[in-house]
């Protein structure tokens, strides 16, 4: 099966600046723009917002 460019794989990274990222897929047309999600960040031990990062 092949990979296509419809659901490309993302980096998140914290916005709370201590590195942490996360790699997850987006769906490109319910999507088109950066995506923020709040993620856990285990160095600050709480939740923070991660983006995208391209």
């Amino acid at each position: 099966m092949a990979r296509n460019e419809l659901r490309p794989v993302v980096t998140l990274r914290s916005t709370a600046g201590t590195g942490t990222t996360y790699a997850t897929r987006k769906n490109r047309r319910n999507d088109p723009d950066r995506i923020v999600l709040r993620k856990y960040d285990p160095v600050v031990g709480r939740h923070v917002e991660f983006r995208e990062e391209r």
